[in-house]
């Protein structure tokens, strides 16, 4: 035990420069730059077929051959006053290619101001093409004049709309080691949502799957906390 005075005086064990852990209360997830707060997990998984190869004369299997992997998971959210999930890629701006002519719910995501406590009652569903919701497809028939001319940019309404995105995580524990990994190419495949009188908190769920994994690896800590660390800067407040 050693006594190391750039951290104030606390009691420091060697073992603390090779053992370290993280907890979900160290980490934080981002998607591009923006923190996603509100999530409380995220789990994936990967699967790849293997097939046995037999031969005759054998019972026992010779080989095994490698083919196709999949990468999947979950994620878990809080609801608090509005789709955290969405949320996010509102306020980076994220759009995705619609049909002019789709069916959207009547509200402004990119606003910061609160809507009126009567402005859900009288929303709608709407669309671009200045055709009713309620017209047939015989309606629909225009002339085209370009080929993507039926096409405009939106934001997405749903999750499934939203386009493949990173997910990091990353994490600092108190003693200071750091430690990081990403999801690559997540695509949102399903999302649930539900409300009881038994439920405390909201909670939102989604799956998804992805392209890639950079599995865990430790990163250079911004903070020295080795026995005798003369580059860490002790927190003051308190001393």
């Amino acid at each position: 035990m050693a006594i190391n005075s750039a951290l104030g005086g606390v009691l420091e064990s060697e073992v603390t420069q090779s053992y370290n852990s993280l907890s979900g209360a160290d980490i934080r997830a981002t998607i591009g730059q923006y923190q996603f707060a509100e999530l409380q997990a995220v789990s994936y998984s990967v699967t790849r077929e293997k097939a046995p190869v037999y031969t005759m004369g054998s019972p026992d299997v010779r080989s095994f051959s490698r083919n196709k992997r999949g990468i999947a998971g979950s994620l878990i959210w809080i609801n608090f006053d509005r789709h955290a999930l969405l949320n996010i890629f509102w306020k980076a701006k994220g759009q995705f290619v619609a049909n002019i002519d789709d069916v959207r719910p009547d509200f402004a995501p990119e606003t910061q101001q609160f809507l009126n406590q009567t402005a859900i009652f009288s929303a709608s569903i709407v669309r671009d093409s200045g055709q009713p919701v309620g017209a047939t497809i015989d309606t629909l028939d225009t002339q085209l004049g370009a080929v993507s001319g039926f096409k405009e940019l939106a934001a997405p309404w749903y999750s499934d709309q939203v386009l493949p995105f990173d997910i990091t995580l990353a994490g600092t524990n108190e003693v200071g080691a750091a430690a990081t990994m990403r999801i690559f190419g997540v695509e949102i495949l399903n999302e649930g949502y539900g409300i009881s009188i038994d439920d405390a908190v909201s909670e939102m769920q989604a799956t998804f799957v992805a392209r890639t994994v950079l599995p865990w690896q430790k990163v250079q800590s911004a903070f020295d906390l080795g026995v005798g660390g003369d580059n860490f800067t002790p927190n003051l407040v308190g001393a």
